[in-house]
């Protein structure tokens, strides 16, 4: 066991794939991932027992069910900060509404709006899953890891300046080669005396070619990694082997 690197940015998002919010800490919940992190999310073109099955059988669940940035990219423009039992929808500094998630008559005011943001017409919900939240990697729970200086390799191969929050990760490392993250899968690292398990590399999709807060597409990112490094990853899976909270400048220790 030896100490390799210390923790640079920590991220969460309350509501799946259209939220993005920094913090110093996080609180790290075993098999399941961050508290609070994408608990909430807004369902497309689902009936009401569709809807049902998705919440109470997380194993069904399927990105197209989902409103995402892949599908709403416009979305990107705005962002939801979650304040204890508040979740307030915003655009820059602009607050638009501030909702209770719990109260069912609130979320439907939410979704009026929401409604009118969305360029295709669908037909949205809202769905709440503090145990099982709405993760990429659905069923399973995981958290997510980047190697800053991975990203920073690929910028300059590619001269372009690439900001870290477009793949909403929730941890970011410093101090790493660049790409030798990608020699962890199956071990064990540390931060914090809590454990995780390095399950899997993340691909990345169309989402992460949206310029952070705007709609504007600005590169193909999964193209450019592929003809830059013949992949289509950046960073890593998680899954949480004990509870507790990681900080900002927690060490990372690595088991082989």
């Amino acid at each position: 066991m030896f100490v390799l690197l210390k923790i640079e940015n920590l991220f969460y998002s309350p509501v799946k794939s259209i939220s993005l919010t920094e913090s110093i800490t996080l609180n790290i919940i075993k098999d399941r991932g961050i508290e609070n992190d994408r608990i909430f999310a807004f369902t497309q073109n689902l009936d009401t027992l569709q809807i049902k099955n998705l919440e109470q059988k997380p194993h069904l669940r399927k990105l197209n069910n989902f409103i995402t940035l892949k599908n709403s990219p416009e979305l990107n423009q705005y962002n939801f900060l979650l304040n204890k039992d508040q979740l307030i929808l915003k655009k820059s500094s602009e607050e638009i509404i501030k909702i209770n998630p719990y109260a069912k008559d609130e979320r439907v005011l939410l979704l009026n709006q929401i409604s009118k943001f969305i360029k295709k017409e669908k037909k949205i919900n809202f769905v709440i899953d503090q145990k099982n939240p709405f993760f990429d990697t659905m069923p399973s729970n995981s958290i997510s890891l980047i190697n800053k200086n991975s990203i920073n390799d690929f910028e300059k191969k590619i001269n372009t300046e690439i900001e870290i929050e477009r793949f909403r990760a929730n941890i970011y490392i410093n101090g790493l080669k660049a790409w030798e993250e990608r020699t962890w899968i199956g071990k064990i690292i540390e931060i914090n005396n809590i454990k995780f398990s390095v399950t899997k590399e993340i691909p990345r999709c169309s989402a992460t070619n949206l310029q952070p807060n705007t709609d504007n597409v600005t590169i193909n990112l999964p193209n450019q990694l592929k003809k830059t490094y013949d992949h289509i990853y950046m960073g890593l899976y998680l899954t949480p082997l004990s509870n507790g909270d990681i900080n900002i400048d927690n060490e990372l220790r690595i088991y082989d």
